[in-house]
């Protein structure tokens, strides 16, 4: 009954969801959703608690009322930035 309730919320855009912004690296996080503010308030901390332990800095959150269309927004300049080579470029 609680996964429909929530499917209902989520549809309607009445699912409370937590909003976390990162300034380094630049990114938005959506974790949800949940039936009320104060659920989502209690898992708030273990979100950020888990983003700064991965090094994110400048770490802002906001629980509010909803429907993300993506879960993690990201800055693609400072991805492009990156000298990262994938794991599977051929180059060794």
């Amino acid at each position: 009954m609680n996964e429909l309730w929530l499917s209902t919320l989520e549809f309607l855009g009445l699912a409370w969801w937590i909003e976390v912004k990162t300034e380094s690296p630049s990114c938005t996080y959506f974790f949800g959703p949940y039936g009320s503010a104060r659920e989502a308030e209690a898992a708030q901390a273990g979100f950020i608690e888990d983003l700064e332990q991965e090094g994110a800095r400048n770490i802002q959150a906001e629980v509010k009322r909803c429907r993300p269309t993506q879960l993690t927004i990201f800055d693609e300049r400072e991805v492009k930035s990156a000298s990262v080579t994938p794991v599977f470029s051929g180059q060794i």
